[in-house]
């Protein structure tokens, strides 16, 4: 099974989207993300928000959807969009698409106690999504 994550900087969104879905899908599944225009690094508020639930990507980087192997994407079982204006790339037809709408999180209006809980929102409301991916998609029994 494979699934990638796609948002634009791929630093925050899709990180917390693909650290989640490791920690909760069979490890046997191949999760990816990555982004149309990665940023330079995974935001400090993706690492601390997951880790505060025991889940580690302090070793993540950002990937560009180009640079993805293209045996994994020819093999797509899913693509899953986390923000409004990124784009999905050309996927095979067997491919599922959804598009999880969710606000950036980085926001440099935000003081260090904001963006803390702007992430954590972020990280519930993904994992919530993943909760019902998980049954509507009937994964549990693969």
């Amino acid at each position: 099974m494979n699934i990638l994550f796609l948002c634009v900087g791929n630093s925050a969104r899709s990180q917390i989207a693909e650290g989640l879905a490791k920690d909760m899908l069979p490890k046997s599944f191949e999760i990816v993300s990555a982004g149309s225009n990665p940023s330079d690094k995974v935001h400090p508020h993706a690492i601390s928000c997951l880790d505060e639930i025991g889940i580690d990507i302090s070793n993540s980087k950002t990937k560009s959807i180009d640079a993805l192997e293209s045996d994994f994407l020819n093999n797509l079982n899913y693509v899953i969009t986390l923000c409004a204006e990124e784009v999905c790339p050309a996927v095979p037809n067997a491919t599922k698409v959804f598009h999880w709408p969710n606000e950036d999180p980085d926001n440099d209006a935000l003081n260090d106690v904001q963006l803390k809980n702007v992430f954590v929102k972020t990280r519930e409301n993904i994992f919530n999504l993943l909760k019902k991916f998980l049954i509507s998609e009937n994964i549990n029994n693969l």
